[in-house]
Parts: C-alpha cells; structure tokens; sequence
C-alpha cells in the first residue's frame, strides 16, 4: 500500500450506519474528526425510514429529521471548522423484510437515488468538487452511490462482519460482496475483514484501529473500588457488556471451577443468559454490574491479570477488540481468545485456544508480570490512536493509482 501518509485540501463525502447524534461512540465519528483537520467532511445521516417513523414518531431525533424533510428547519449544520453534517430531506421506504431480490432491488434503488439527490444538493451548497465517498458499512442505502455521485474515489469501509447479523444476511450476502468489488478501495480496521474483503476486491487493506485511551494510560482516580477491595487475590477480570453472543460463559465456568483460589470478577450489565449461567452459583465468581465509563479504569487497575473470553462466531471473529488496547494502556498482562483479528497483539497479549490453555496462560501471565512488560504494552497501545489510523487511511487513498 504504497502512498503519502497525509491528505490535504479535499472534500469528503461520509455515509454510514451512525448518524453524528447517535448516542453511542463511533469508529466513523471519530475518523471525521481526524479528516476535518486538513479536509472539508460532510458525514452524512442515515435517512430517516418510513417504519421507523410511524414508531418513533414522537422521539425528539425523528422529529428533527422530519422537520427538515418537510422543510422546516435546514438540514446542513456547521460542527465544526471544515465538518458538516448532513440529515437527509428524504424518507427512504422500510424494505429490508421484502425477500423476493427483484423487488427489494428495485425499492432499494429508489431509495438510493432519495439518498444520492439529498446527498448531491449539500455537495452544490457547499462547493464540494472531486469528492472522496467514504461508506462505513452502508451496504443497502449506498449500495448505488458510487454510481449515482460518481465520485473521485470511492471507499467501503468494514470494522464489522455485518452478515453474521440475521438483519443484513439475506440481501447482504449478494450486495456486500458486489459493492465491495465495485469499490476503488475497501479498508478495513481488522486484519480478518482486510482478507474478507481481499476476497472481492485485491485493493482491500488492513488500517487499523484507533482508539480513545486517554482515560486508561492516564486515569485520575487511583482509589481502589470498595466492591473489589476486599476480594481474595489474584484477580482474574473482565470489563464491558457480558453478552452470550460474544463471550464464552462456559469458558468461564471451566476457569472458575479449576482455579477457585482465582477471583473471577465480571464488571458490565448482563445479558439474560449470563444472568441465569451456572456462573452466579460458583462461589469464586464475582458480578459487579455496570459501571460508568470513568470508573473502569479503577477496575481494570486492580485487576492481576485481564481477560477477553471471546467466543468465535460469525459476530466476533473479525472484530478489533478495543478493550484490548484499554487493559494494555494500563500495563495489564492479558489473556484472550486466539482469532485472527487477535495476531497483531501477539507480542503482547497472551493468545489461547481452548479451555485448558487459557488456563496456562492465566498462570504465566501471574508468574512473568513485570515493569518492562508493563511499559511494552502501554507502548503499544499509544500507538493506536486515531491520527495514526486516519494516516494509513491516507497511505491507502494516495497509493491509488486509477479509480475504478
């Protein structure tokens, strides 16, 4: 991927799943910031839906969109020096429930152009020229921009397996793979989608992950949480959702039953099936329920060593685990599932797969623990930071040599 590693003076053009007001974090939010400091950004807003609408009427965001559908209010707004975002003026049609493919191609390309037209008449507003379309995982709604807005470049940009997903599987079987071939580049943040879309595309590179880790590589809080400050040690912990459809409750089980002198702490809110697991029955297991994002450092700090008992499915096997950047800024030994989108922390995380290697892995971790390993994995993940992200994004867009 050869190419400059910086990207000045163009217009950029945004779509994807999240719009700017989702109250969620956001891999494409984040890469819009880093785009504006030397680029014009327009992030763009799905469109507001016809089911959704008849829903959620009432709800303060639809009644945004639909103020500027029916022009109302304006539907471009200034965040920031160099970035806009877009709502649509156009309610697209609810079809993904539609399964015979000529109807639901036909309804979608009308959507499409809805889409491209709202999308076209910002672009004119706002003076943009030669754009770059960036589509972070829009494999319906955008399926027909590069068409449609003929843009200079056109990106699609994976950082999940969406098919593994019941909603996208069906027509996302037959448009996903198209749209990424079609594309002049894909990116993607793990370098098990980088392969998937190598598939379909031979211009498909792994750009990484940046994330947010300020918080963790320097928290301001050092007092011991009164929940865990009793608990026997080691401490052998996980912090985030626990949800069956990612993480290994048998797994855990096996753990907790082979080392009980092992503290295994559980801090996030539960899913129903780690609610009624054997887990809340095994006496050397500890479920701390959520907590707030600031006070998670204090957590992972008194933590012996982290985990990640990732379970491999569809869902998780090509996700960038950003957790695991959030234990190795604090220095911690970690212990988590070996995949594929897992080989790029090799060096520092311990990589297990199966039950019984976990384990061992668990004990050499306790065992080998020191200030110098400490401070390598704090290196490395203050090497994931946005910039850096945004940089190999860059690299990628500049080694093209003609768009397709």
């Amino acid at each position: 991927m050869p190419g400059s590693d910086t990207l000045v003076n163009r217009d950029i053009v945004i779509v994807g799943q999240q719009p700017w007001d989702t109250g969620i974090g956001s891999n494409c939010k984040n890469i819009a910031l880093e785009f504006s400091r030397h680029n014009r950004v327009l992030y763009v807003n799905s469109t507001l839906d016809r089911i959704t609408l008849l829903r959620h009427k009432a709800d303060p965001k639809v009644q945004k969109r639909l103020a500027v559908i029916e022009g109302r209010e304006k539907g471009i707004a200034e965040i920031q020096p160099n970035l806009w975002n877009l709502f649509p003026d156009c309610l697209t049609e609810s079809i993904n429930w539609i399964k015979i493919r000529p109807v639901f191609n036909l309804l979608n390309k009308r959507n499409n152009k809805k889409f491209a037209a709202s999308i076209q008449r910002a672009i004119q507003e706002l003076g943009f020229k030669n754009i770059i379309l960036f589509n972070d995982n829009d494999m319906f709604r955008s399926f027909y921009l590069k068409e449609l807005l003929q843009p200079a470049v056109s990106i699609y940009y994976s950082r999940d397996y969406m098919l593994g997903v019941s909603y996208w599987k069906f027509h996302g079987d037959i448009l996903e793979p198209q749209l990424i071939a079609k594309s002049d580049l894909c990116l993607a943040n793990s370098t098990y989608l980088a392969n998937y879309c190598r598939k379909y595309n031979p211009a498909s590179y792994y750009v990484g992950q940046g994330c947010d880790l300020e918080m963790f590589s320097n928290p301001k809080d050092k007092t011991v949480p009164a929940d865990i400050a009793a608990l026997p040690h080691p401490v052998i912990g996980y912090v985030g959702a626990l949800q069956s459809i990612r993480l290994d409750i048998g797994l855990l089980e096996h753990i907790a039953a082979q080392r009980p002198g092992w503290s295994i702490v559980m801090v996030g809110p539960e899913d129903d099936a780690f609610k009624a697991s054997k887990l809340h029955n095994i006496p050397n297991v500890y479920f701390l329920g959520p907590k707030p994002p600031e006070a998670l450092p204090a957590y992972i700090r008194s933590f012996d060593v982290c985990l990640n008992p990732q379970i491999v499915n569809e869902v998780t096997i090509g996700n960038y685990p950003r957790k695991i950047d959030e234990y190795l800024a604090m220095g911690k030994p970690t212990v988590a599932t070996n995949t594929e989108a897992m080989s790029i922390f090799a060096a520092h995380v311990g990589l297990a797969a199966s039950r019984e290697e976990y384990i061992k892995l668990i004990e050499v971790a306790l065992a080998t623990d020191s200030p110098a390993l400490q401070h390598a994995r704090k290196t490395f993940a203050a090497s994931h930071t946005w910039e850096n992200n945004v940089k190999e994004i860059y690299k990628a867009i500049n080694g093209l040599q003609t768009p397709r």
